[in-house]
């Protein structure tokens, strides 16, 4: 959510930016806010006439009740209850047009950086750099759910008939490579002196819509029926939240975190070949990273985020690239975001393993997180958020990228501590 006061003085630069975001439904909002303000500012200062003339007129009758002249008194009375009811009239008219302001700046996207690239949607993203040569074995590598299968390690049946499509059961060495990875990517954050941090898994709604735009929560959250509680996207949410009404001591700045949740998503409007298996789900389980700090710090920590994912992902030898995504591939909160992808052997392609983003004072001005200057002065707090690891989508790449012309996987030396030692592991079919 922008400022209203940059909104109120720059209209044409919150247009543009609409524009730029190819969200031209959007432009009538901000004609719309800046009307309403209007009339905020006109009741506030009706308000504050009549409610010192009411002031004023109680010591009046005071003066008057003294000097004995009761009927000059009941005139002024009746003269301050007209205003009171007025008064009245007035504030609930505030709280509405406060509400109707609120409704549109929620909805009106966040100044995207200058940096960012203009392109419509995802298939304009721009490509930035690329680690690690991407190999094509002279072998065929198949699907990733025949690749897990063979290891005895995936069972979508037995999920489908207890929960349906989405689930998944991981088993066996599958299921032990899932935590291994988990667990090394813990360590990896840890060790880059990041706190790590296991949150709630469930949020209030007025945590949601301050992390998160209306339309990424109706298309991702899952409800809690009877409770003002939702089950969480990813553990940026329960993370950002942890901040809310906060003023924090600017020596306490930055706060890098990284935190393990499980994540359960909606996935609406999923299809193709590769939403099969393992690959789009309902459930997944992943490690965050998070930073909240100065504005000024913002672009350092962008680029500490992303670098974080390519080292981890290069530390398992797995070959990935970042993509600059475009003006219409941001969420409305988003200042500036690039995707980690991880080159995949099959498809002879690279596919999203990660995303890291920079919100601005987005979250920050929905949740009222503050930073208290060394001089007594408040302002509003920058938020970040990168995935560090998602498996089970991980585990597609660490399968393709690692599998052997005789079907065994290959353990890179990192992740062996975390696998007892195995430096492979072999199929069981």
């Amino acid at each position: 959510m922008i400022d209203i006061k940059f909104l109120r003085e720059n209209p044409e630069a919150v247009k543009t930016n609409i524009r730029n975001k190819f969200q031209e439904e959007k432009l009538p909002l901000v004609d719309e806010v800046i009307a309403l303000d209007k009339e905020r500012r006109e009741i506030l200062q009706e308000l504050e006439a009549l409610r010192a003339e009411k002031n004023r007129t109680a010591k009046e009758i005071g003066k008057l009740m003294g000097q004995g002249k009761k009927e000059e008194a009941e005139e002024v009375k009746k003269r301050v209850a007209a205003s009171g009811t007025r008064i009245d009239e007035l504030t609930a008219r505030s709280r509405e047009v406060d509400e109707e302001i609120s409704r549109r700046m929620m909805v009106i996207p966040q100044i995207i950086d200058p940096s960012v690239p203009i392109g419509k949607d995802d298939s304009e993203n721009v490509e930035i750099e690329r680690f690690g040569e991407p190999v094509v074995p002279e072998f065929e590598v198949p699907y990733h759910a025949e690749i897990m299968d063979a290891f005895d390690g995936l069972d979508l049946d037995a999920a489908h008939r207890v929960a349906g499509n989405g689930f998944y059961y991981l088993k066996g060495d599958i299921a032990r490579l899932h935590s291994a990875v988990l667990s090394y990517a813990r360590d990896f954050m840890i060790d880059r002196g990041f706190t790590y941090y296991i949150p709630p898994y469930m949020i209030r709604s007025n945590v949601v819509t301050g992390v998160m735009s209306f339309a990424e929560m109706d298309a991702m959250m899952y409800k809690i029926e009877g409770e003002d509680l939702y089950l969480i996207g990813t553990s940026e949410h329960s993370m950002i939240g942890k901040f809310i009404d906060q003023i924090i001591p600017e020596a306490d700045l930055p706060q890098t975190l990284t935190s393990y949740s499980p994540c359960f998503r909606k996935e609406k409007g999923s299809h193709g070949l590769e939403e099969r298996g393992v690959y789009r789900i309902h459930q997944f389980e992943k490690q965050e990273m998070i930073v909240v700090c100065k504005p000024e710090d913002s672009p350092y920590w962008y680029d500490q985020l992303w670098k974080n994912t390519v080292d981890l992902f290069r530390s398992m030898e797995i070959p990935v690239r970042t993509l600059e995504c475009c003006s219409g591939d941001l969420a409305d909160l988003k200042v500036k975001s690039c995707d980690v992808e991880a080159w995949s052997p099959r498809q002879k392609k690279y596919f999203e393993v990660g995303s890291c983003s920079n919100l601005g004072d987005a979250q920050a001005r929905r949740l009222k997180i503050r930073v208290q200057g060394s001089d007594g002065n408040k302002y509003l707090a920058h938020t970040l958020n990168n995935t560090v690891v998602a498996p089970p989508r991980m585990l597609i790449a660490f399968l393709e990228n690692h599998l052997q012309a005789d079907g065994s996987v290959y353990i890179p030396e990192v992740l062996r501590p975390y696998m007892g030692g195995k430096d492979r592991l072999v199929p069981k079919k």
